[in-house]
């Protein structure tokens, strides 16, 4: 994409809030599991504590997307998206209290994420669905690379602070400084202008599920994918985010290694980010499978028992074959999913793509103690990459091509 292009979208004050929201919420964010994952280990030592801790989350937003999705279609996305941050603003500042405490009332630290899991939940489908009424049809891909590049510099920064804060002052300001980022990403939501909400005829909140699963079914490239990423992300979450610690805690220096090895996968996704602005592919779901296989390199390298640097590098190629996955997947859902079910699709892809993600997390950590660390990440690694090659037998992930105007339909 032109940088004449990007300018021109920055200047729209929708895209410019939109964008900055993103950036300030996802770099508390970023800090958020880094901050957790030593927060719980140097409160109890227990490797299987940090996954539970992170699974609370991940459970409470399987269990609300859903609903999240069918009410960003039936009601104001623009005031559920301003309403979901300062819920999670809430539960942040609750959890930075018991960390300063001192306490070590893991459960307590565990419901307050599964309150921040519940907020993302509402959050997350507005915030996709709401893209087409800010920008024109023809710039989505742009328009997405954009807000997707500013939350993936933010995540970049914020895993490289989160690990230096840490291991400088402690893990309850890294979760207050997360707690002011909603905050601040509420405000700048609340300033939007959106364009009118395109909505089905008003109908039962059961309808609206029943039929925003009939529309998820109806493109094959989609449910097939999303399949693919209940393996796919159970086995990253629990490989990168509870055993990566872990490994870093004890191999390779702790708290402030680890902020390299986070810092490194955000440089990556704003590297793919850059791609994703600039490129268009002819067959853009083969382009999006092959990269998201280097999901794979970071933790090879940690079950190999790779160097710091080589983590490092493994991250960062990690981080752009996400990003350029992301540009292309969430520029397909804006142009191929009819635009009144498109919250609640997003939310049957959010919900499908982390249903074993809790247990991922959660039996990562009584993996690690059952037959060790290496072993578990190899196991994680192969999760990864053989639902990945599987998914390239469906017909339309090899040959489906971009698709920029025109009505959403079936594929």
């Amino acid at each position: 994409m032109p940088a004449a292009v990007a300018a021109e979208l920055l200047r729209d004050p929708n895209v410019a809030r939109l964008a900055a929201a993103r950036f300030i919420s996802t770099f508390g964010t970023a800090m958020a599991p880094v901050a957790m994952a030593f927060g719980v280990l140097e409160l109890t030592g227990a490797p299987r504590l940090v996954g539970l801790v992170l699974a609370s989350q991940t459970a409470a937003q399987v269990a609300v997307q859903l609903f999240g999705g069918a009410l960003a279609d039936r009601w104001s996305r623009q005031r559920l998206m301003v309403g979901a941050e300062l819920l999670a603003a809430t539960s942040q500042t609750a959890m930075a209290t018991l960390l300063f405490s001192g306490t070590d009332r893991i459960w307590a630290l565990a419901g307050l994420m599964a309150v921040n899991g519940v907020a993302f939940a509402l959050f997350h489908p507005a915030s996709i669905g709401i893209v087409p009424q800010l920008v024109a049809r023809e710039r989505l891909q742009p328009a997405n690379a954009i807000l997707t590049l500013a939350q993936s510099g933010a995540f970049g920064l914020g895993g490289a602070v989160a690990g230096l804060l840490v291991a400088v002052a402690g893990t309850g300001w890294a979760i207050a400084l997360d707690a002011a980022s909603f905050v601040v990403s509420a405000w700048l939501v609340a300033g939007m202008r959106p364009g009118p909400q395109e909505r089905g005829a008003p109908t039962h909140l059961w309808r609206q599920l029943r039929d925003g699963w009939r529309e998820f079914t109806a493109h094959r490239w989609l449910w097939t994918i999303v399949l693919q990423f209940t393996l796919l992300v159970a086995a990253w979450q629990g490989g990168l985010f509870v055993v990566g610690p872990v490994v870093a805690a004890r191999e390779l220096g702790g708290a402030a290694s680890w902020g390299w090895v986070t810092g490194a996968l955000g440089f990556g996704l704003l590297a793919g980010g850059l791609v994703g602005m600039r490129v268009t592919f002819a067959r853009p779901l083969l382009v999006a499978t092959f990269a998201i296989l280097t999901l794979a390199a970071p933790l090879v390298a940690l079950a190999a028992g790779a160097p710091l640097v080589t983590v490092v590098a493994g991250a960062f190629l990690a981080g752009f074959g996400a990003q350029v996955f992301a540009v292309i997947w969430y520029t397909a859902l804006h142009t191929r999913v009819a635009p009144d079910a498109l919250s609640r699709v997003s939310a049957y892809d959010s919900v499908g793509s982390i249903a074993l993600a809790p247990l991922g997390e959660a039996f990562a950590g009584p993996l690690i103690e059952a037959i060790g660390t290496r072993p578990t990440l190899w196991w994680a690694s192969a999760l990864i990459v053989v639902p990945t090659l599987a998914v390239l037998a469906v017909p339309e992930v090899r040959h489906l091509g971009p698709e920029v105007g025109g009505a959403a339909r079936p594929d």
